[in-house]
Formats: C-alpha cells, structure tokens, sequence
C-alpha cells in the first residue's frame, strides 16, 4: 500500500523549486531592464543637454543708426482779414425761440438753422432765419401779462448794400411751428428758389410764385410723419433726370413723455438734457421730383434706410447731409452726420438706389473704430489737387473730424491731426462748420461754430463753456509746417470769436466786394453776422450758372479754373453746415495768380463746358451749354 503522506511531500517539494525558479527569472529580468534603462539614459542625457542648450550670444558690434531726414518748413502767419459784426445795424432784430421753460426737453437746445438766398432775383444775397416756438402745453402761455406774439421764422430783404428789411409777412412766411433746418433750391426750374424747412412735427414746403411763398407741403407730399424730428435737409438731383429731389435727415424717435420719463440729471444741477445714444434712431427719407409738383417717398427702395442689426431699429440719427459726387461719375452721392452712431456714406448705383459703403470708406468712425457726436458738415477739394475732404464737427471732448480721400475716390482718412485741426478743436462743441477761402488766396479754409448744450456745463466740467468762441482755420498750403493755422483775434479782430452758443453757420457776399461775409445763429438769442473787411488786393471770379439740361440752380456742378498751373476747384452747393444754406454762387479767390489758362463747368450728369467770356472781380453768368460737350 503506498504511503500518500510521502506523495503529498513529494508534491511540496516540486511547488518550491517551481517558485524559486520563477523568482529567479523575474528578477533576472529586472536586472536586465535597469541595466538597458541606466545604458539609455547615460546616452540620452548628454543628447538632451546639447539640443536643449542655450544659443551662444553673438559678439556685439557698434553700428551706425541714421535718423530720417525731418523737413525743416516754416510756421507762416494768417493775414491780417478783420470781421466786423455788424447785425444790428444792418437791421437784424431776430431773436430765436426755444421755447424751452424749464423742462429741459432736447429740441431745445438743437436748433438754429439759416439760409442765405435771393428769393427775389434781384442779384443779392437776402437771409432767412429759422425759428422754434413756445410749446403747445407751457402753461406760461396762458397767464395774464405773459402773451407774446406768436414766433415765426424771419425772411430779411438784402438792399444790395448790406441792409436788411424784414419781408417775413408779406412774403407768406408769418407762420409759426417747432422748426429747424432749410434747403433752399428751385425744384420746379421756374426761375425762383423755393424753401423747405424742417421741424419737430411736420415739415414745410414753400413754393416761391414771385416773391412770395405759399405753402404746398400737403399736395407735395412731403409733410413727412406728424411726430418726426426732422433736421438737415437738402437739394439735389441723385437720378440726373434735371429735377431737384430732397433729402431730408430725421435725428431720433421723440417725444415729450420719452423725454421726460428717463430724467437725465448732471449732478449738483439738477435736470439736463439728455444724450441722444438714450433714444432710438430715425430713418433718413429721399423725396423724388416727379416733375409735377408731387413728390414721391423713394426712401425705403433707394436704399439710404439702414435698421440696426442688434435691435432691429432705425440706425441713423442724422444731424448734417452733404451731397457730393465723391468718384466723379457725374452722379451725386450723400454722407450723412449722425450723432453718436457711424456716419452713412451712400453710393449713388446709378439705377435710382444706393450703397451705404461708410465703414469701407473710412468715414463711418474715427481713426479708433468709434463712432462720434456728429453734427455739421462739409465736403471740399480743398488742396487744389482733386483731393476731396469731408469736415465733420464733433461733440465736446472729442476732434473734429477731417477725412481725406486717399487714392481711391471712395477711400478716406481721418487727417485731422496731421492737418493741425485735432488738438486745436478737442475741448470745443462744434455744431456748424464749412470751407470758405475768406481771404480770397485760392484756398479753403476752415469756419467753425462751437457752443454747448448745458448752461451750467462749466459746474460739473471745468473745462468747458456753454457758450464758446467760433475759430477760423486758415489753410496755409503746403509750405507750412501746418496745413491747418488757428487764426488770432490779433488777426482777424475781436468781433469774430466773440464767445456765442453757436448752432447755425452760413456764408455769402453780401456787399457785392468778393469776399465771403458769415452768418452765426446762437440758442435763444440773436444771430452774428460777420462782415469780412479784408484788403489784401487779391482778384477773384464769381460764377452763376444756369442748368437747362440740369437742375436750373446747377447744383451739384463743378467750376474748374486753372490758374498759374494750380486747379481750385468748387462745387455748386448750398446744403453745407449745420441745418443752413450758403449762397448758390460760387468764387473761387485767385491770390497774386496772374494767368488764367482755363475755366470749366462739370455740370450734373457729366457734360463739360468750357467758360470764354468772364469778368474778373465781377459776377459772371454761366448758361448751360444746348448741345452737351462730352
């Protein structure tokens, strides 16, 4: 019989030596793998180190740095060209309404408008002067001892020697509303210039049948909305068709109750006027000719009503318009000023509607992408060498704007501080602004009308005023180290830069001398007018130019006069500034230039004439050519 208590040993013995065996292996192989790991990295390591190192430095040598060669041109002087203001005793009594009584309402302090015109074909420049009104719901109105007769917007008849007579009531316009702005422009190509005045509430056609307006609005169709806000407005003819259409720009959605229910405060003031980023936009509208008398609203098919991608409102808060054909294909396009959104450049497409290309172009915002509070406006070649520039004013605290084309037509930027203009109108308000050669030497310069909106502003900004001095620019060309000079009371006399709360601005040769005498409307008060009494001996031609094939008052042309090898060129353009009118006629100041080698008109649409018989420091008048000269 087998023993199985030896079997079992037998069989623990044979587990054992298996398990030795096995530990056996295992650690073999540990020690194999330390010794290929340790080999691995005794090679790795110095590998590691020489990629990982640093790069040695190079050896420093000296070099010679050359600076850019600097341009040493001097700093020239504006001439002396005094302004004397002379409003009252020319016969301006005119005292503008804001109807404002306490309850801080924004039209307020907006408007101002002015126009210069010869609405009786008598050859002078005579002035119109846009009013407000007292408030529907003033109280004050209606106590005993408080009446006032109703305000009304005030036509004054030019003598031909600078004194004005106050025509307002026997020409039809003794009427009172909220108004604003003016475009002044013959739609019916009878002779006559016609007027359109904007307001708060509906706006106002007046047809001139002979010296005399009567009111055709409602059978014209251009009353716009009963609650709008219209601003500025202007003549133009954007489908070549010979009729002037009208543009006509809308601020915001207002109303007496949005006003007051967001009780905008300044602090330790009290109730302010508020800013126009707390209010919804409005939709700019374009009113085409149809040759009849009637207008149609075209605004939404054209193009120019651009809605807000975020809030699907109005985005325009339109304040300045300026019509321009800004690449020179005989078809006019627009820029509009809006306050505190981009500005709207729209690019006449040639078929009746537009592009709004304002970003692309560069004049959407400032140099920073931001958009500004923009007001007036105006458009010039104002270096002589086809170079377009766009003036824009701007709100406190921000430059005014200079855009300038920049090889493409439709290409800008903002040269405001390489001009000289920016730091020297960052602190100022500025509402109305144009080019004007003031002392007739070829080139334009650069008026401005600055005045706040609060009369307590210098309370909680000590660097700011309510009401603020106007400025000049005098362009001084190329050879100065500035192109741009701020010109001095020592240089153009105190009367000038008196301080005002400036809105409107216009220009015109009231006397007959040549040179350009200024119009300055002002809140509540009543206007500056400037006469310019320079004496520098400079010549100049002065053009009225008849449209035939075109609009009869040519606006939108261009007369061209090569002088001395120099081009100066100016448009045909009344709608300039803020809410106002310059003179239709055009002068273009000659300087000491002796030798004039050429005169052309670019008329709209793109027919050229060559002009032969003109008088120097004389009007000349310009007639349409019958047979188009291409």
């Amino acid at each position: 019989m087998t023993d199985t208590r030896v079997d079992s040993l037998q069989d623990e013995d044979l587990d054992s030596q298996d398990i030795e065996r096995d530990v056996a292996a295992v650690s073999s192989a540990l020690r194999r793998s330390f010794v290929v790991l340790a080999v691995i990295l005794i090679v790795a390591i110095p590998i590691i180190w020489w990629i990982a190192r640093p790069a040695p430095k190079p050896d420093v040598q000296a070099s010679v740095v050359s600076l850019p060669e600097l341009r040493e041109k001097p700093r020239l002087e504006a001439p002396h060209t005094p302004f004397q203001e002379i409003g009252r005793q020319a016969g301006l009594s005119f005292v503008q309404e804001n109807g404002a009584a306490g309850e801080k309402l924004l039209p307020e302090t907006m408007g101002g408008g002015c126009a210069f015109l010869d609405f009786d074909n008598d050859g002078d420049q005579d002035i119109l002067l846009v009013n407000s009104c007292r408030w529907p719901w003033d109280a004050n109105s209606d106590r005993p001892g408080t009446e006032k007769p109703a305000s009304t917007m005030c036509l004054l008849a030019n003598d031909g020697k600078g004194q004005f007579a106050d025509v307002t009531e026997q020409a039809g316009l003794k009427v009172s509303f909220y108004g604003m702005g003016a475009a002044v422009g013959d739609y019916d190509n009878d002779g006559r210039v016609d007027l359109f005045i904007t307001a708060v509430g509906p706006n106002h056609l007046f047809h001139n049948v002979g010296n005399r307006f009567v009111d055709v609005t409602v059978n014209a169709g251009v009353s716009g909305s009963p609650d709008a806000w219209s601003s500025g407005c202007g003549w133009f003819d954007y489908n070549n068709d010979g009729r002037l259409d009208l543009i006509v720009g809308n601020y915001v959605r207002w109303s007496r109750e949005i006003d007051r229910v967001q009780d905008f405060r300044l602090v330790g003031v009290g109730r302010a006027y508020g800013p126009p980023n707390s209010f919804e936009g409005a939709f700019p509208q374009l009113y085409r000719n149809e040759g009849d008398g009637r207008f149609a609203d075209v605004s939404r098919e054209s193009g120019i009503q651009v809605v807000n991608p975020y809030t699907g409102v109005p985005a325009a808060k339109t304040l300045g318009i300026a019509p321009v054909d800004l690449d020179g294909d005989g078809w006019m396009d627009l820029i509009l000023a809006n306050d505190t959104v981009q500005n709207f450049v729209f690019h006449n497409q040639r078929d009746g509607t537009f592009r709004e290309i304002g970003a692309e172009s560069g004049i959407a915002f400032d140099s920073g992408g931001n958009a500004r509070g923009a007001m007036g406006i105006d458009v010039a070649d104002f270096r002589n060498d086809h170079t377009l520039g766009v003036a824009i004013g701007n709100f406190a605290n921000e430059m005014n704007s200079l855009y300038v084309a920049q090889g493409s037509p439709l290409s800008f930027v903002d040269a405001s501080v390489a001009t000289g203009l920016g730091p020297e109108t960052r602190l100022q308000l500025t509402f109305g602004l144009f080019f004007v050669d003031y002392d007739l030497d070829g080139r334009l310069d650069l008026m401005m009308s600055n005045g706040h909106l609060e009369a307590e502003i210098n309370k909680v900004q000590s660097s700011q005023q309510y009401a603020q001095p106007p400025q000049l620019f005098w362009n001084s060309g190329p050879d100065s180290s500035s192109e741009f000079l701020r010109v001095t009371a020592e240089q153009c006399g105190p009367d000038l830069f008196q301080p005002i709360v400036g809105r409107g601005a216009a220009f015109a040769d009231l006397d007959g001398d040549g040179d350009q005498d200024v119009l300055l409307t002002s809140v509540a008060d009543r206007p500056r007018l400037l006469r310019n009494d320079q004496q520098l001996g400079h010549r100049w031609l002065r053009f009225k130019l008849v449209g035939h094939q075109a609009n009869r008052d040519a606006i939108g042309a261009w007369v061209e006069v090569t002088a001395d090898g120099d081009l100066l060129r100016r448009q045909v353009m009344p709608t300039r500034s803020y809410l106002s009118q310059c003179e239709l006629p055009v002068v273009i100041g000659l300087g000491e230039r002796k030798q004039i080698s050429k005169i052309q008109v670019r008329w709209p649409g793109g027919q050229t004439q060559d002009v032969t018989n003109y008088e120097l420091n004389r009007t000349t008048v310009v007639e349409q050519a019958a047979s188009p000269k291409k």
